[in-house]
């Protein structure tokens, strides 16, 4: 337990850190926007912000702790990260570190700077730690993987890593339920649900389910506050690409000046689009999550809060597996 309430202090250390304005950090965060054009400060400065508040307070680490029965290992770790947002693998890291595991990690190119930065302040202020911690190409070696990627490197996943415990992670994203009363200040939420990241991650919204007699014309008016999202040249690649493919598929769709909506029962949607599908009842709304593997997190009433989708506690875990339940369960 010493060793896990010193690991935790270094953590509350590093989130002091990650919201500072010291000029290394600052400097570092310059340098992955240069090497990753979907990442811009907003959105660095968001992801920095939701893992400080979220992961790093000294009494949520400890309460989350107190919950498993931590220890220490030799068996290693393996982990590969993705890189669709910026520092999306820090949770994995956390949990491999607290659990006590010594850390194999290969990074994404992606996301190659923020991460190995953040790593390294923390062995400079303990150097013991250095040796459990290693950016790795290759993950030759591990006990046991926590793997994140797309459907098509899942299946190379599954064959290397099956006869290690592992943790593999597919293709996901996120929904919405409304039911026409939301109010104008949940969809300016909602709103932050579908853009931030430019739609990049898993936990953005990238379909609505809606009522039959759903009117849009409310939403288009008030999504256009993000409108600025034109001003990066990949997200309007994107949207005239996918308007030209409507138009000249004949495709019926709905816009406004930074987005496409088109009717479609599949959850996944493309850069600038949003999918919406309706719904008669209830139940039909249940039937629907239930059956779908691929929903990451659903927002709305009685669901996550509007504007929230970007912002999990320590205990809400991806894909909804338990990573620190798996890693206590094969010390």
């Amino acid at each position: 337990m010493e060793q896990i309430n010193h690991k935790i202090e270094l953590l509350t250390r590093l989130k002091d850190y990650m919201l500072s304005n010291d000029e290394e950090w600052l400097a570092v965060q310059s340098l992955a926007i240069n090497k990753n054009s979907w990442f811009t400060q907003e959105h660095i400065s968001a992801a920095v912000q939701a893992i400080a508040n979220n992961y790093l307070h000294k009494e949520a680490l400890v309460a989350w702790c107190a919950s498993y029965s931590l220890s220490a290992t030799k068996k290693v770790l393996g982990i590969v990260m993705a890189g669709n947002i910026p520092l999306v693998g820090f949770h994995d890291f956390l949990c491999g570190f607290l659990a006590g595991y010594p850390l194999k990690i290969k990074i994404s190119s992606k996301d190659a700077i923020l991460l190995p930065h953040l790593i390294a302040k923390l062995i400079s202020w303990d150097a013991a730690i250095q040796s459990d911690i290693e950016i790795a190409e290759q993950l030759k070696d591990c006990d046991l993987y926590i793997a994140t990627g797309s459907d098509n490197s899942a299946r190379y996943f599954e064959t290397y890593f099956s006869k290690y415990p592992s943790i593999i992670r597919k293709n996901r994203t996120s929904i919405a339920v409304l039911n026409g009363m939301e109010t104008d200040d949940e969809m300016a939420l909602l709103a932050k649900d579908v853009f931030q990241y430019y739609g990049l991650g898993c936990r953005n919204v990238t379909q609505l389910l809606v009522p039959h007699d759903y009117n849009f014309e409310r939403l288009l008016q008030l999504f256009n506050t993000f409108s600025y999202v034109m001003n990066h040249h990949k997200y309007q690649n994107n949207f005239d690409y996918h308007l030209a493919i409507y138009l000249l598929n004949k495709v019926p769709y709905m816009s406004n000046d930074c987005l496409l909506m088109v009717e479609n029962d599949l959850p996944f949607s493309a850069v600038s689009v949003l999918h919406y599908k309706y719904y008669q009842s209830e139940q039909e709304v249940a039937n629907y999550m239930h059956n779908n593997v691929a929903i990451q997190c659903v927002v709305g009433k009685n669901y996550l809060p509007f504007g929230e989708a970007q912002n999990p506690t320590l205990d809400q875990y991806a894909d909804g597996v338990d990573t620190m339940a798996f890693l206590c369960a094969n010390y």
